[in-house]
């Protein structure tokens, strides 16, 4: 059953000054909208229960990409085809790049916004690992002024966040910290292409010699948030690559996350299968994998 388009009201402000008078002269009634991909999908089956939107879509103050020597900052409406077109993210952010290509097909990646899939708080998005990852910081901005927080910590339970409703995301600022760290990002899916995640594992690590001297990892679709596994990540700092440094990082991970039965898989697989990835990425750097983010989408079940 389709939505009735007269039951919706949808405005468009000139500007990001006005669009944040309204949402400061009504709190909670006016939703912003982005891209629309996630929103679109609820309308045409009928399932979008809010009725007044605020398009941002066209808003300058919320594009571009700028390029400092310590952050790259995106602005809120940074796409995931600009995302894997920029130079400086193919370089020095592979993880974000490779989940721009892994988020859904080629129209969405054209509309769909890193802030918009933020803001939609799904558990199985692809590009909040790689953002854990990079210790992404977001820009929150209303009529009163604006804050930064680090996005770890953002989401504060299933489609809950700290994001207050007069504010939107202005920009998401990534530090330059991470070069020269072995990087790595595998999405698991039904199949190859257009598929919601079962389990997605973003990994970078800093080695010296045999031994991680730092390392962060997130999973998608294994919490009722995307969750930085700081545990195991404690577990494996400091520790030499070896059997039994996997053995009970993979213990310490199963602890760590809180998978579960749906509609698309089993809390088994996901607990099996986010082993087998962290299993994965660590073999890789044993082996002197490189700089480069894995790409793969079948599942590591072996």
């Amino acid at each position: 059953m389709r939505s009735y388009v007269p039951a919706y009201e949808l405005r468009a402000p000139q500007s990001l000054e006005a669009a944040l008078e309204l949402l400061e002269r009504e709190p909670d009634v006016w939703r912003p909208l982005a891209g629309g991909t996630d929103l679109m999908v609820l309308f045409e089956a009928g399932k979008l229960t809010h009725r007044k939107f605020l398009s941002i879509w066209k808003l300058s103050e919320l594009k571009g990409v700028e390029v400092t020597p310590e952050h790259v900052t995106l602005g809120a409406l940074t796409t995931y085809t600009q995302v894997q077109a920029h130079a400086v993210l193919q370089r020095e952010f592979p993880l974000l790049c490779q989940a721009a290509r892994e988020t859904g097909g080629i129209a969405t990646q054209n509309r769909g916004t890193l802030a918009g899939n933020i803001v939609n708080g799904s558990p199985a998005a692809d590009s909040p690992p790689a953002l854990l990852v990079y210790d992404a910081q977001i820009e929150l901005v209303s009529a009163r002024g604006s804050r930064w927080v680090p996005y770890q910590g953002f989401h504060t339970g299933y489609k809950t966040m700290v994001l207050r409703p007069e504010e939107i995301i202005r920009r998401i600022r990534l530090p330059r910290t991470k070069q020269g760290w072995r990087q790595y990002y595998r999405k698991v899916g039904t199949r190859k292409a257009q598929a919601i995640s079962k389990v997605c594992f973003a990994g970078s690590a800093q080695m010296q010699h045999n031994t991680i001297r730092d390392i962060r990892m997130a999973l998608g679709s294994v919490a009722p948030i995307v969750l930085r596994c700081a545990r195991t990540e404690a577990a494996l700092r400091s520790q030499k690559v070896s059997a039994g440094a996997f053995a009970a990082a993979k213990e310490v991970l199963a602890q760590e996350i809180t998978p579960i039965d749906d509609m698309r898989s089993t809390a088994a697989y996901r607990l099996r299968v986010a082993q087998n990835l962290l299993e994965e990425f660590l073999l890789q750097l044993q082996n002197n994998g490189g700089d480069e983010s894995h790409r793969g989408l079948a599942a590591a079940e072996s």
